[in-house]
């Protein structure tokens, strides 16, 4: 079925009083394609923009029980306490509320690099070469610093960037499924997408860790750099960076670097001695 909220259509399995927005002031976007359970919107109010992701209605692409969702939505809010970041979407405050589950953060106008949203997908990949490397940089950063928490980024991949063309920056979102180290896969298959996930993902009982994340790293290498292909013959970057890539999506981790930090490392020395630099 189609609802409506502030002249902004979106789908719905049932319909559901959302009034409680109305302390957010107006809608102007809602996300109603996830299958979580989760619905998110856009609001404004006093010139404040903010994202609001709720649970506890039956959304179009859940099959679950919306108190499933709810579940699972608030075990999410330690994890945007403790991995607070100048990178990752700025999380504020999170209530019961509209009988369900709400977290607030603050709107980001940026494109996501994700292929589900394909104007968006087009216009954050059109980014030149010279600010794709900054943001490799930035997920760089930040996974450095979600392994300094002991934290394991399950479910990151592209669908995770975006970036703001306004202020030329780098946001990080949806960490809904990361994990404190270690986290063993006892489900076969986890979440995410299979472009960036690693064998370990796959086996039910492997220890998911930092390694697994340096696989996950070298897989966002070749979805910024190599159109999502790993050959050479898409590869944007030189030759000496690609082989970093391959070595981290190797698929025996004994072979892999061995931390994000190691990673990084050999990454930006590969770079600076190439001669080049971030422009900004």
């Amino acid at each position: 079925m189609i609802q409506k909220i502030d002249a902004v259509e979106f789908k719905m399995k049932q319909e559901f009083d959302f009034g409680f927005l109305s302390e957010y002031g107006k809608v102007f976007k809602v996300f109603d394609d996830q299958d979580s359970g989760n619905i998110c919107f856009g609001t404004e109010k006093d010139g404040q923009k903010y994202f609001i992701k709720f649970a506890g209605a039956k959304t179009a692409e859940y099959d679950g029980e919306p108190c499933d969702a709810v579940s699972r939505l608030k075990a999410t809010v330690p994890i945007y306490e403790n991995l607070r970041h100048k990178n990752l979407i700025e999380y504020m405050d999170s209530k019961e509320t509209g009988n369900g589950f709400a977290m607030i953060f603050k709107w980001a106008d940026s494109e996501c690099m994700g292929r589900m949203y394909p104007e968006s997908h087009r216009k954050f990949m059109s980014l030149s070469n010279d600010i794709k490397l900054k943001v490799f940089a930035d997920i760089l950063d930040f996974m450095k610093y979600t392994a300094e928490q002991n934290f394991v980024a399950v479910d990151f991949y592209d669908g995770s960037i975006m970036y703001d063309f306004e202020n030329q920056k780098t946001i990080i979102c949806d960490i809904d499924f990361f994990r404190k180290s270690p986290f063993i896969n006892d489900m076969g298959r986890i979440w995410g997408s299979s472009i960036f996930m690693s064998p370990e993902e796959f086996e039910k009982g492997a220890a998911l860790d930092e390694i697994t994340n340096v696989y996950t790293l070298g897989a966002m290498a070749f979805a910024l750099f190599g159109n999502y292909k790993r050959n050479f013959e898409n590869w944007s970057l030189s030759r000496d960076l690609y082989n970093v890539a391959v070595k981290a999506t190797n698929d025996d981790r004994d072979k892999r670097y061995q931390s994000i930090i190691e990673l990084s490392d050999d990454w930006h020395n590969t770079f600076f001695n190439e001669g080049n630099k971030y422009e900004f």
